[in-house]
């Protein structure tokens, strides 16, 4: 099968080696770090399946990794703690987590709820594989909708053939030269501010009302949306 990697950040070495030993033998890809911190950096710098977090841990608990994590990253979250009280679970699941297991669990379960992942994620993939995401922008390619958030954004044709063709390119600095050639076409004979114009147009709409902003001048060279990773 398709190595699924799973990460496990659990302070308890002894509990954090029996799930990682168990996960193996279901032929999961597993890594292990004992520390909220490095777990973060971890999660920043690869990519993973699933994460398997503990609340409880040293240096930045598992609650703040979570809501760190959800600010560049939808990686699926399942979080382990000692804490049964249905606060902490509703914080958990309100911040982000997808599901939430107390200990002492048994393994089968933990194993069930993987796979209960796995299926969700492979319909929600069918499902967006028309879509473009870019951080918390997604545009639907097949009906037009632009999200930020949970914010519907509207635009004209050609901010929406523009903002298209940055998401696709995303990382890469575009030039006014290749802007105009995609977007208005290889016979127009307009301005090129025109280009500078329609950013000042989707800045409005896409990153004036958030922290986060996505599209970026590179002097003397042109535009770029880019992916935000280390987000606190």
């Amino acid at each position: 099968m398709k190595e699924y990697k799973i990460l496990i950040v659990e302070d308890e070495k002894q509990i954090a080696r029996f799930v990682q030993l168990e996960l193996m033998h279901e032929g999961y890809e597993v890594e292990t770090v004992y520390d909220g911190r490095e777990g973060l950096e971890k999660i920043k710098n690869n990519e993973y399946n699933l994460v398997i977090l503990d609340v409880m841990l040293p240096s930045l608990n598992g609650m703040e990794v979570c809501r760190r994590v959800r600010a560049f990253s939808e990686v699926p979250i399942i979080m382990l703690t000692a804490k049964d009280s249905v606060i902490d679970k509703v914080t958990g699941l309100d911040i982000g987590a997808d599901d939430y297991m107390t200990k002492p669990f048994a393994i089968e379960e933990l194993l069930a709820r993987i796979r209960a992942i796995k299926r969700k994620n492979s319909s929600k993939n069918n499902e967006n594989k028309n879509e473009i995401m870019v951080n918390d922008l997604v545009m639907n390619l097949s009906t037009h909708e632009v999200k930020r958030g949970d914010q519907l954004i509207e635009l004209t044709k050609r901010e929406y053939d523009l903002l298209e063709y940055l998401m696709k390119n995303v990382d890469v600095v575009l030039n006014r030269e290749q802007l105009l050639e995609v977007v208005w076409g290889y016979n127009y004979m307009g301005d090129t501010n025109v280009v500078d114009v329609y950013i000042r147009y989707l800045r409005s709409k896409i990153d004036e009302d958030f922290d986060v902003k996505l599209i970026h001048t590179v002097r003397g060279v042109g535009y770029v949306i880019k992916k935000h990773k280390n987000i606190d």
